[in-house]
């Protein structure tokens, strides 16, 4: 019985442990070894066990130059998670007008680590050629209109106008959510690029514009 107390003791301290890391990790976006350690005090033989076991279940990824970044386990995890919280309450109305208006598909999507951006919710389009479900995929914040939109990367009127960015033969128009005047989301409209003219683009980007505002205001 006692074996079984002390067994379970080891246990709950190991997770305990293997959470605080990852918890590291995921705050500071990169972290080395030694750093990792001395932010969850532990030693560093036992944050490289734990380090390589959260890598091995790829909840943490190890870059080349030997830092380590959340994995994608847990930004799974994440998008589990925010798929009930308030962001994508908040905006779902809005995106459901948006392919009222439009007929085109509709994104959020939100910064993810390593320079990367992750789509969290859909509002199908009407079109009966439409795009295909990307809730759950990352994509390069560089050469997308999601990625320019979360990085504050828009044109005169407020949208960011991207073609075969993150596929082929797609044009997407995306526009910044902002929180404390720093962008934190993108709503992006994501159109088959041979239904696309320069009147089309100017249409969508001003619903896009017009009914994020709307949700600020009555926010």
């Amino acid at each position: 019985m006692a074996e079984a107390v002390r067994t379970a003791d080891s246990t709950t301290r190991t997770v305990e442990r293997a959470l605080s890391l990852l918890s590291v990790v995921c705050q500071q976006g990169a972290v080395t070894q030694s750093e990792a350690a001395k932010a969850a005090g532990l030693s560093t033989s036992t944050a490289l066990r734990l380090l390589r076991t959260l890598e091995g279940t790829d909840f943490v990824r190890r870059e080349e130059n030997g830092t380590y970044r959340p994995g994608p386990a847990i930004v799974q995890l994440g998008v589990l998670a925010l798929s009930q919280e308030s962001l994508i309450a908040t905006y779902r109305s809005a995106m459901d007008r948006i392919v009222e208006l439009t007929g085109e598909s509709t994104y959020l999507s939100v910064p993810a680590a390593g320079g990367h951006g992750l789509y969290i919710a859909i509002a199908e389009g009407t079109q009966s050629v439409r795009h295909a479900n990307w809730v759950g995929r990352r994509f390069v914040l560089e050469g997308s209109a999601a990625g320019n939109a979360l990085q504050g990367s828009t044109g005169e009127h407020g949208c960011a106008v991207v073609s075969d960015g993150v596929e082929p033969d797609i044009t997407a128009i995306a526009v910044p959510l902002t929180a404390g005047g720093k962008p934190v989301a993108a709503m992006s409209v994501v159109v088959p690029s041979y239904r696309i003219t320069p009147a089309r683009i100017q249409d969508i980007c001003q619903v896009l514009t017009a009914e994020t505002a709307a949700v600020h205001t009555s926010g």
